[in-house]
């Protein structure tokens, strides 16, 4: 596929700006919800699905991890690595911008060939490492996982009363 069919430019990229950007709008109704309402933004940054699940913080933070972990692999650049430390709405939305910037500052010529890209990685901690299409990176584990994550995000927002919505998660407001 030539440079800019491939699918990590037209599907990855696109995908992950859309989602970010949505999330980090969602962040600000988060925001005006804390702030209308007098909680302490610390409660929702916190906030679990289920006690064995990670916080709302984490779930943002694998998010950029994802996009930012695919967009690197793919584009054959070193995974930068940041630290896991966002306490506040603004922090999140920090490491939204910092994500957005990161895989939209990848020009899209380096992502020639990288469909069918052998990428080495770790599917967990303590997984051996394994090889996979960078298509199959994509479409079997950087989409899914950004996706579980954002919609994590979502549900925690939406079960604690922030007005969001369908349009909200897919960026049509």
């Amino acid at each position: 596929m030539s440079s800019d069919n491939s699918c990590m430019n037209q599907i990855g990229i696109a995908t992950f700006t859309q989602t970010l950007t949505a999330i980090d709008k969602i962040l600000d109704k988060l925001a005006a919800h804390a702030e209308a309402k007098k909680i302490d933004e610390s409660v929702f940054v916190t906030l679990r699905l289920s006690p064995d699940m990670f916080p709302f913080s984490r779930q943002i933070q694998i998010m950029s991890d994802a996009a930012k972990g695919a967009a690197a692999r793919l584009s054959g650049r070193e995974v930068p690595s940041w630290p896991d430390d966002e306490k506040t709405i603004a922090d999140l939305k920090a490491r939204i911008a910092r994500t957005l910037a990161f895989i939209a500052s990848i020009p899209p010529a380096d992502f020639a060939g990288s469909d069918d890209r052998i990428i080495k990685i770790k599917l967990g901690r303590n997984a051996p490492e394994t090889e996979m299409s960078g298509k199959d990176l994509l479409a079997r584990v950087s989409l899914p996982n950004f996706y579980f994550h954002a919609t994590a995000t979502y549900a925690l927002l939406r079960a604690n009363g922030v007005d969001v919505g369908k349009n909200d998660f897919l960026n049509r407001n």
